[in-house]
This record gives structure tokens, sequence and C-alpha cells, in this order.
């Protein structure tokens, strides 16, 4: 599913127009974002949890060479599925 089939079936579920629907979604893209950017986690209940988690620099391999390359230090996005969402899945 992409982002345009995810406003269908949204704007389908809720009985909203599509641009109503990708209005929400872009909003909820935007806030997701700018928590994450401020270092907050964001926790939907039955959905999951988003979390920024820090990545220590460290040394990797290049694989054509087999040099050692420093991979830099970077913030990832992580997400932790809830129980429900997990129960949906199995």
């Amino acid at each position: 599913m992409n982002k345009a089939d995810l406003i269908s079936a949204v704007a389908a579920q809720a009985n909203l127009t599509k641009v109503d629907a990708r209005k929400a979604l872009d909003a909820i893209i935007a806030v997701t974002g700018d928590t994450l950017k401020k270092g907050d986690k964001l926790t939907l209940v039955g959905f999951g949890t988003f979390s920024v988690n820090n990545r220590s620099e460290r040394t990797g391999r290049n694989p054509r060479t087999g040099g050692k390359i420093k991979i830099a230090a970077k913030k990832i996005v992580r997400f932790k599925a809830g129980a429900e969402l997990t129960k949906k899945v199995k």
C-alpha cells in the first residue's frame, strides 16, 4: 500500500473526502516529524511508539575494497508496534 492507497482507504473508512483524508494524513506526518525532531516520543495506544535513538560512530568495511571506513554517528527513527497492532498481524 502506498500513500495514495492509504488516503483512499482512510477516506472510505472515516467517510471523508480524499482531500480531507490527505490533509489529515499530511498533518499527522508533519506533527510526527516535528515531535521526533524535538527528541520526544510519539505514542499511539494500540498502534505503537515512535522514538529517536542515537547511533554512535562505528567502523565498517567497504565491500568492494575490504578497507575500513568510519560510519558517522546519526539519529535514527525507531518504531515499536503496540499489542493490538501485533495481534492483528498474527
